[in-house]
């Protein structure tokens, strides 16, 4: 990991930003600006974190288009400040936000990185913390000429790392929870990370500006459900992948 990296955690809402509270019992969001309070182990990496959180928080049963397009602008406001983004997910709708995340950026050349939990950060036998933790290192990594390892939309889930576009949740219950039946796990976490260089998607440039082209509501927001291109003329990328690589997805 690059000791200039800085990573930005968008929490939306879902079960990984919760902890249990200590009167009540009932589960609570806690503050995510006190992040390293809450996950020490984010402090021992050489990299700057910031947080968001969307106020209100979504439930993911109740995301929608709108969603999609707040992020994808959020992300393109702050695309210049940071290395790479992580963000905080519920895990029904996850698979949906990262694929719709996935042609909404385009020209995208750095990280963004979906995760969630099964159980809430702030109680024992978490997933969430694991989950988080890896996926703020994937987000962080660089290779030796400085370009970030996975430059795409993905999703890290139970040290696995997927395609966005390309998968989907199989369990509540398990904390593998999703899986990529058509496409090969990008990078999968143990002693060390170890990425599937050959699948992961490279952008068509990794030259500093970057014009990420955004759908939009035709109206401003007005009727989210009707997405168009509208920052500039639609032109699909062809991404390069690197040698052996394959072409679909």
């Amino acid at each position: 990991m690059n000791d200039s990296s800085s990573v930005l955690i968008i929490y939306t809402g879902g079960t990984i930003g919760m902890r249990q509270d200590p009167i009540d019992g009932t589960l609570k969001p806690f503050d995510f600006s006190q992040i390293m309070a809450e996950v020490p182990e984010l402090g021992k990496y050489a990299v700057r974190i910031d947080s968001f959180t969307f106020d209100p928080l979504i439930d993911s049963s109740d995301v929608e288009p709108g969603l999609w397009q707040s992020l994808a602008t959020l992300i393109q406001e702050r695309y210049d400040e940071y290395d790479g983004f992580v963000v905080l997910h519920g895990t029904d709708t996850m698979a949906y936000s990262a694929s719709a995340l996935s042609f909404m950026l385009d020209n995208l050349a750095k990280p963004v990185i979906f995760t969630g939990s099964q159980l809430p950060i702030g109680v024992p036998r978490t997933d969430g913390k694991e989950n988080l933790i890896s996926a703020v290192e994937i987000a962080a990594a660089k290779d030796e000429k400085g370009h970030p390892l996975v430059p795409e939309v993905s999703i890290f889930f139970d040290s696995q790392l997927f395609r966005g576009n390309r998968s989907t949740k199989v369990s509540s219950e398990e904390f593998r929870a999703f899986r990529s039946p058509g496409y090969p796990t990008l990078a999968e976490a143990g002693i060390n990370i170890k990425y599937n260089h050959q699948a992961i998607r490279e952008p068509e440039s990794w030259t500093p500006s970057h014009e990420i082209l955004l759908v939009r509501s035709r109206d401003q927001g007005h009727h989210s459900g009707d997405l168009w291109f509208r920052q500039r003329p639609f032109q699909p990328v062809v991404p390069r992948h690197r040698q052996g690589s394959r072409r679909d997805g």
